[in-house]
């Protein structure tokens, strides 16, 4: 049903009953857990298209209402979320319908927004941002102010990807689909995005663009890149770190790790 929709997106409308009635379906198995719009399977990051099509098709088959939380009006498409079933919310905390929370997810006063998978044990700090269809993994933490990409269009984007045990530090940004690895910790301010190479200081090698492997610290850094005006720094992503698989994140053994590389923690 989403796929002939989506064939004629164009005609589509609120007074078209029987597309709302499809569209809020799919959305509500977003919303439920039941399906994602990607998730990482065989090592690369599947994404299913119609799960984010469903969620476009919502801002054509959706009508603007108004609705009201304590003093705060909202006037919106898209509905704020309310089945938070094992999810710790503190008030401030917003999530939006078609969002997915597993139990034991803590969020802080914060920003969820549609399409977004967090799985169970993570914490969404205060002032981060799930963008939308954005995955994050199993008891990760996204620290203050930590900003997550959003994707919908094309269809096909692959989203953000956090994967399991990983730690994002304050006010970092990970966009355009990066992904970062299992149980990596990335140090706080570190900016990647899809096109930002990844190197690792102790051979040079550049590992990946927008990619931070499993199991090591990185942080933000610059390399020098030559313009007719001169040399300047472009930014990129520094592995200083690798750890041991399974290896959890000892806060002063880390801090010491970027002191030593003569890293602001």
């Amino acid at each position: 049903m989403v796929d002939s929709l989506w064939e004629r997106r164009a005609e589509l409308s609120p007074e078209d009953a029987e597309a709302r009635t499809a569209v809020v379906g799919a959305i509500d198995l977003l919303d439920t857990g039941k399906a994602r719009v990607a998730e990482v399977s065989g090592g690369e990051v599947v994404v299913d298209e119609r799960a984010k099509r469903a969620i476009l098709l919502a801002f054509k088959v959706l009508g603007m209402a108004r609705s009201q939380v304590g003093d705060f009006q909202h006037h919106d498409r898209v509905p704020l979320k309310t089945t938070f079933d094992g999810v710790r919310v503190v008030p401030g905390a917003i999530a939006r319908w078609g969002a997915y929370a597993a139990p034991g997810v803590v969020l802080m006063p914060s920003f969820t927004n549609i399409g977004a998978y967090v799985d169970s044990g993570t914490m969404v700090d205060t002032w981060a941002t799930v963008g939308s269809c954005a995955q994050i993994g199993s008891n990760v933490h996204l620290s203050g102010g930590v900003g997550i990409g959003g994707v919908l269009e094309p269809p096909n984007a692959v989203p953000v990807v956090v994967e399991d045990d990983a730690l994002i530090g304050s006010r970092a940004m990970i966009v355009e689909g990066a992904r970062v690895g299992r149980g990596a910790v990335v140090g706080a301010g570190t900016i990647l995005s899809a096109s930002i190479p990844v190197i690792d200081v102790e051979t040079g090698v550049e590992l990946a663009r927008g990619r931070v492997p499993d199991w090591c610290v990185a942080v933000g850094g610059t390399r020098p890149k030559e313009f007719p005006g001169g040399t300047f720094g472009m930014p990129c992503v520094l592995v200083i770190k690798r750890l041991e698989p399974g290896q959890r994140h000892d806060k002063a053994a880390l801090n010491e790790v970027l002191r030593e590389h003569g890293v602001n923690t």
